[in-house]
């Protein structure tokens, strides 16, 4: 099992964009033997301190091996809303880890 944690920052005025990939990314991610474990929007009032820029969403994703998640980038279905992703999304952090 690995675990995806991918922090996302949106272009301002691009929020519904971002959701529109959203809408058909995340049930891809079923497809390749992957779980959504949560999404998060945390309000300013969730933070007690950080020292990077605070995330417009916050994903845990888990799949079942490596080429599960590398098969999801890979999708063509979801490729061909790549540009919504690259319209309405400034940065990404991606976290890769396993569970211990």
């Amino acid at each position: 099992m690995i675990y995806i944690t991918q922090l996302i920052y949106v272009i301002p005025g691009q929020e519904d964009v971002f959701d529109t990939f959203e809408a058909i990314a995340i049930p891809i991610i079923a497809k390749y033997k992957g779980r959504l474990l949560f999404r998060v929007r945390p309000g300013n009032d969730a933070y007690i301190g950080h020292q990077v820029d605070k995330p417009y969403e916050i994903h845990l994703v888990e799949f079942d091996t490596q080429q599960d998640f590398d098969d999801f980038k890979l999708d063509e279905e979801r490729k061909k809303f790549l540009h919504l992703k690259e319209k309405s999304i400034k940065a990404s952090v991606l976290i890769q880890g396993i569970k211990l």
